[in-house]
């Protein structure tokens, strides 16, 4: 995969219904449990990334939440400053074996 490949269109989009499919092809629950079980897991990473919670998946990386002070923006526009009022960001830091798998590399222990 080359960096344009990033922004290619054809790139495809795993869904919640790919995932689910996974899990039934590996798992062997029916579609419908595998279904609710995507549904619950994604559920519950959402719930916690809302508490203002980090999420931490082993050999796949970390959801972090940060908080962003009031600055002033400006327009890019007009130039006029803009106040831009605090708020709470989501962040995700892939692990070094997510990292690794992404380029093809040997896998790092697991972090």
């Amino acid at each position: 995969m080359s960096s344009n490949d990033v922004m290619d269109k054809s790139v495809r989009t795993v869904t919640r219904a790919d995932l689910a499919e996974a899990v039934y092809e590996k798992v062997g629950l029916s579609r419908a449990e595998s279904a609710e079980l995507v549904e619950v897991f994604l559920r519950e990473i959402s719930d916690t990334i809302a508490r203002g919670e980090n999420v931490k998946l082993s050999s796949f990386g970390s959801f972090i939440v940060r908080s962003k002070g009031e600055r002033i923006g400006r327009n890019p526009k007009t130039g006029v400053e803009v106040p831009i009022t605090p708020r709470r960001v989501m962040v995700f830091k892939p692990s070094n074996i997510l990292k690794a798998r992404i380029n093809n590399e040997e896998e790092p222990a697991e972090d």
